[in-house]
């Protein structure tokens, strides 16, 4: 078999472009989760996870650039993008697709280059939502197999492309050929050494992930997220209040998201946060304070917003055309949203802050409440259950940007 890693992102159709004359606000953003299916747009992400603080004094990843690594590629991106930017608001970012190996001609027959465009739909759209000043170069390997995966990334290295890195895929550790997980190692122990910030998500089956044959699940962890210069990105499904619209013409009275609760991403068997131990790395000094029950390298470290009833709103022209609206789950959410939080961090440290994983979890450990919205409740679908504190389930869970991102780019606080 030819190793590759998959991207899965979970998504459901939800309406096309311009759901009102007057406002756009698709009908999942005016319910909770209890009344109905809820999502979220980016006004009511920036407002649950404090991004909005940092936006308002001028914070928004200005003079950074996020690297998304993706495969194959999507032919409506750019259209997909600049549809976003409409219905929401954004301004539109500096955008460069890169495919270094080659862009494969795109095959709409072709399940998995389908389900990798609509990755790089949620990637890009959702680590411009968090950072809207950055700019963002996609860059494309000619497939899926790992050294196609290496070989876009270490161009993106060899080219000092940006300052931060997201790759929103994984596979078990032990399905990566042994010399090109040593390589992918080494190339992010360059990367951390010069300053840049990575993260990666850490699966959508909970504990489990697919056998190298692809017959069978497994426990294992998800490489790149359990590399320990990598932040791996866990799942949560968020509460926050929903859009509220009245009157004729219909007008936005309440943009919502006002943060409530979370609990542990888990939607089924075989849609819940990834997280568990790795076989191939140690416990890093980073996590001994907290990692008590192993010698091994716990992920993830973080969470974010992964479920489908919750999910975040996003446009993707290949299955029904221009306009064609989704609502996006999976960790696959929450690596690019991070990567945003990464660039605003880079803009307000004046450099690149690189590996970011002791600052975290020194963070954590001193007041985790006053930097981090605690996961509590729930299970990656029973194997690691969310509790106080640090867990394999949610990790130190999701971000409360206003404090952590300043926290973070503070000097002295690695």
């Amino acid at each position: 078999m030819t190793p590759s890693v998959g991207a899965n992102p979970r998504a459901a159709f939800i309406g096309m472009a311009g759901p009102s004359p007057n406002v756009s606000v698709f009908g999942c953003q005016t319910r909770t989760l209890a009344s109905g299916t809820a999502c979220y747009g980016p006004d009511q992400i920036q407002t649950a996870y404090g991004i909005k603080p940092l936006l308002a004094s001028g914070y928004n990843g200005t003079g950074r650039t996020i690297v998304i690594v993706d495969a194959f590629q999507s032919p409506t991106i750019q259209q997909d993008l600049a549809l976003f930017d409409t219905a929401f608001g954004l301004p539109a970012p500096t955008f460069n697709i890169i495919a270094p190996d080659g862009l494969t001609p795109f095959d709409p027959t072709d399940a998995n280059q389908v389900g990798w465009s609509a990755e790089i739909s949620l990637d890009v759209q959702w680590a411009h939502a968090v950072a809207p000043g950055a700019a963002i170069d996609l860059v494309l390997a000619k497939s899926n197999n790992d050294a196609d995966i290496l070989s876009a990334t270490k161009y993106a290295y060899d080219h000092n492309l940006g300052d931060v890195l997201s790759q929103s895929f994984g596979e078990a550790e032990q399905c990566m050929d042994p010399s090109l997980l040593s390589q992918q190692h080494q190339l992010f122990d360059a990367m951390v050494a010069k300053g840049w910030t990575l993260f990666a998500s850490s699966g959508d089956q909970g504990s489990n992930l697919p056998t190298c044959d692809g017959s069978s699940l497994f426990q294992a962890a998800s490489t790149p997220a359990s590399d320990p210069d990598v932040t791996g990105v866990g799942g949560t499904q968020l509460q926050a209040t929903p859009v509220v619209i009245s009157g004729s013409p219909p007008a936005i009275t309440d943009p919502g998201g006002v943060y409530q609760s979370e609990t542990t991403w888990n939607e089924g068997p075989t849609s819940a946060g990834g997280g568990g131990f790795s076989v191939i790395y140690k416990r890093p000094d980073f996590q001994a304070p907290v990692v008590k029950d192993s010698k091994a390298r716990a992920v993830p470290d973080v969470a974010y917003n992964a479920a489908v009833n919750g999910g975040v709103i996003a446009f993707w022209g290949v299955p029904f055309g221009p306009g064609a609206a989704f609502r996006f789950g999976g960790t696959s959410a929450g690596s690019p949203q991070w990567a945003g939080l990464g660039a605003i961090t880079d803009q307000l440290a004046g450099n690149r802050v690189g590996n970011i994983n002791k600052t975290l979890y020194k963070l954590g450990k001193k007041s985790q409440g006053t930097y981090f919205h605690d996961i509590a409740d729930g299970s990656n679908n029973g194997a690691f259950t969310a509790t106080p504190g640090f867990d394999e389930a949610t990790g130190w869970g999701s971000p409360i940007a206003s404090v952590i991102v300043p926290a973070i780019a503070k000097p002295g606080n690695g």
